[in-house]
């Protein structure tokens, strides 16, 4: 028995995949489990539209990423912190900070998708990592300043 995959399933294939299968195998686990569809042509053709709207989605995605990534490149933020002596911050620098200073700037990003290596505790300069679409990212320059 011919199904489409809607989901990955282990040793069969991935999503959209058209497979063989033995009919009680499918009857009783794939279809009802919601993991496969009869292999018709109405549902190919409907698995193909899927398919094609989220491979469109996907491209917009790495675009509006490539978008980000050419504004994040050239960019340097400035964050404002108490100090103390010896140039050590009362606290840290976190990402909600980088986050408002991005926004400041007119740029919106995810604080979920700001990485900082090291808790940023002194003044001076620091690189940020942002975390863009398909596993690219941006390298920020952050400079710390005395408020």
């Amino acid at each position: 028995m011919k199904v489409i995959l809607r989901e990955s399933v282990q040793h069969l294939g991935k999503p959209g995949a058209i497979v063989n299968v033995k009919p009680g195998f499918a009857r009783n686990f794939l279809i009802p489990q919601g993991l496969a569809a009869l292999a018709t042509s109405r549902n190919i053709k409907e698995m193909d539209h899927q398919i094609r709207l989220i491979q469109r989605e996907i491209d917009l995605a790495k675009a509006e990423a490539g978008q980000i990534k050419a504004r994040l490149s050239g960019t340097t933020l400035s964050v404002a912190k108490p100090a103390g002596d010896n140039d050590k911050l009362f606290g840290s620098v976190t990402t909600r900070d980088i986050e408002e200073a991005l926004l400041a700037q007119g740029i919106t990003v995810d604080r979920k998708r700001i990485v900082i290596n090291e808790p940023i505790k002194s003044l001076g300069d620091h690189t940020v990592h942002v975390r863009l679409h398909g596993g690219d990212h941006a390298d920020i320059k952050l400079a710390v300043v005395k408020q």
